[in-house]
């Protein structure tokens, strides 16, 4: 007894020292390192290393309760042992079909005021990145508010940022900002202050003494926000902010977060590599969020054809998309879409006529319709039939019946609580009528495509449709487009509706046919809603076609080849069967040569279209061997296809 009560005394000592320390978890390959500790002050902090450079310098952990406290006058309390994670899924709407996450995982304990809820930090740290999320415990049995976080991301001096500036609620057409409609700033100093006054939207892309880091969020439950960085950094100290007042779905929403005890927030996601590859290959937004509920929707993905983005809402009618759904069914498409107004312009009853029709031709009809209750005023219709329960789940249920296969859900309002619910209960109502989803004018997408398998794609990006709006985004194509892989669409499937080669209702395009043959593959979406519509597929030469025809309708996996955000990228993709498809563009105004070693790919030969006399034309020769070398002019592209 004696001896129990020795050791026990001894176990006990041991554990209280440590504590009092720094607590420290590796990667499983021990080349990120995260340090936890807590100040004089009693503030906790954590600070992250890659291998041997400091990736974050001691950064801020923390939550304002509107009860109590959790941010400083703590005491590091415990911290459980290291356990392992592990978790194979697969997935049909992202970048990789098998995904396999392995982590080391440790709770640290806080304790602060005596009857007061307890904070506790959830560390999982991976190969390729950091992740963290609060628990919140105590006895109350009331709703807790959380009035501010005071998590930061405290970059090293010098470092530089690809950064989205978060714009103001209730501002751009129709009051529907913030939609992750800008364009990134790219590699400004870090700590420079948001250009909207707003802050900066994730995912934020940093590079920090040849390492790069991309911060984001994924987990998004019921009940929390979405969050972003503050406008402000000073010293590079980049804070957690919280959505601006409008940004609900009712006057008397929720807006901040709000939960009954326990309460797990979403996670804060560190992606961390050596190079750029592990920022576009990572899979944590989907490692880190729920497992689906319902079961994979691996036949949903596919293609599209889409009359609005080239030919404006008077082409919403019968006749045009039926020239539409023919498109598709020749192309091998598997969808096509309708588009706004299509209430009015054909009617429900035509629209029945039109998603038999679709059938007939082994093509899926897909609906358009405005979201908004109160929040924007967008006066493109269907609208005002979404935001209740009950008048939703009637028309999800009308529709199925009509044949619609799936919707594209427009026009948002902010990432307030409510309106994180509002997505996920159009997401639960959706499957249970069996219909698929495309988010438009929205947030991001947080790894719901995960927890919700009929979530295809959400726009969140400011996508081709811009393209015809003015000259200047015009301009700015290339350049944006060359970003967005390391950016955006690093998080999740992103409906950026790419790949026109025909000119832009009378704007002067800047890219060349190649470069925008070459996003076909360099994008990613679970439903990829192509540009170009069928007199100008119909003009391009035969190779070209068959490319488009042939492109699998979801990826097995990606790997980045080579690439600088907003300069040029080169991706391969995997099709089903093993087969890679190769997509590059050169965003800059002078030449640039490409090389490529294709062996690592397993790929000895295979077709390349690329640029040909002219930036309209194409050249195409075949590829055999193990290298490649591709000259390719200013703002030009190419694939390779095996």
């Amino acid at each position: 007894m004696r001896l129990s009560f020795f050791l026990g005394a001894f176990i006990l000592a041991a554990t209280t020292a440590q504590a009092a320390g720094p607590v420290l978890v590796s990667s499983p390959d021990g080349a990120v390192q995260v340090t936890v500790s807590v100040t004089p002050q009693g503030q906790p902090t954590y600070a992250v290393r890659y291998r041997a450079t400091e990736l974050l310098r001691p950064s801020r952990l923390g939550l304002q309760l509107a009860t109590a406290d959790l941010t400083q006058g703590l005491k590091l309390a415990s911290a459980d042992q290291v356990t392992a994670v592990a978790d194979d899924y697969q997935l049909a709407t992202d970048k990789r079909a098998n995904c396999r996450y392995r982590a080391n995982r440790r709770v640290v304990h806080f304790a602060g005021r005596a009857g007061a809820p307890t904070l506790s930090v959830v560390f999982q740290v991976s190969n390729d990145g950091v992740a963290f999320q609060y628990l919140i415990e105590g006895k109350s049995a009331d709703i807790q508010r959380i009035t501010a976080e005071k998590t930061s991301f405290h970059l090293p001096a010098g470092a530089k940022g690809w950064l989205h500036p978060h714009a103001k609620a209730q501002t751009g057409f129709a009051n529907t900002q913030p939609s992750y409609e800008e364009y990134y700033q790219r590699g400004i100093a870090a700590g420079t202050p948001s250009t909207l006054g707003q802050g900066w939207s994730f995912p934020a892309l940093f590079e920090a003494g040849g390492r790069w880091v991309l911060l984001t969020e994924a987990g998004m439950s019921r009940s929390y926000c979405g969050t972003h960085l503050a406008h402000t950094s000073p010293d590079a100290d980049y804070s957690v902010a919280f959505p601006q007042a409008p940004e609900k779905t009712t006057p008397d929403a929720a807006l901040l977060p709000e939960s009954r005890l326990p309460w797990r927030s979403p996670w804060r996601v560190i992606v961390v590599g050596n190079s750029l590859a592990p920022i576009v290959e990572s899979t944590l937004t989907t490692d880190l969020s729920a497992p689906a509920k319902t079961p994979l929707l691996a036949e949903a993905p596919g293609k599209s054809s889409w009359s609005w983005v080239l030919l404006g809402d008077k082409n919403t009618t019968y006749d045009v998309q039926r020239r539409f759904i023919d498109y598709s069914a020749n192309m091998g498409w598997r969808y096509c879409l309708v588009d706004a107004l299509w209430d009015t312009q054909i009617g429900y009853d035509k629209m029945q006529e039109l998603a038999q029709y679709a059938r007939s031709k082994n093509v899926g009809l897909l609906a358009w319709y405005n979201s908004n209750g109160s929040w924007n005023e967008a006066p493109q219709t269907p609208t005002k039939v979404l935001f209740e329960a009950e008048s939703r789940r009637k028309e999800f249920a009308r529709i199925k019946q009509m044949g619609i296969a799936g919707i594209k859900i427009d026009f948002f309002g902010g990432d307030g609580q409510s309106f994180m619910n509002y997505y996920q209960d159009l997401l639960t109502d959706a499957a249970q009528a069996g219909l698929l989803v495309n988010f438009h004018g929205t947030t991001l997408p947080r790894g719901w495509n995960r927890t919700y398998p009929n979530l295809m794609t959400m726009e969140a990006v400011k996508g081709f449709e811009f393209l015809t709006f003015d000259q200047r985004n015009t301009d700015q194509e290339a350049t944006h487009c060359a970003t967005l892989p390391f950016t955006r669409n690093a998080v999740g499937p992103m409906d950026f509706t790419p790949m026109a080669f025909s000119e832009i209702n009378g704007k002067q395009r800047r890219t060349s046919n190649a470069f925008e043959l070459a996003l076909s593959v360099l994008f990613q979406s679970g439903i990829q809603h192509y540009a170009e519509v069928p007199e100008g597929m119909a003009a391009q030469p035969a190779y070209v076609q068959d490319f488009v025809k042939k492109l699998p309708p979801r990826w097995a996996d990606v790997k980045l080849l080579d690439g600088f955000p907003g300069e040029y990228a080169v991706l391969a993709r995997q099709a089903p069967d093993g087969k890679w498809y190769l997509g590059g563009i050169n965003a800059t105004d002078a030449p640039k040569t490409i090389q490529l070693d294709l062996s690592k790919l397993g790929l000895a030969s295979g077709t390349l279209i690329t640029d040909g006399a002219t930036n309209r034309s194409f050249s195409t020769r075949a590829v055999d061997g193990a290298s490649l070398s591709v000259t390719l002019p200013a703002r030009g592209g190419f694939v390779v296809q095996p």
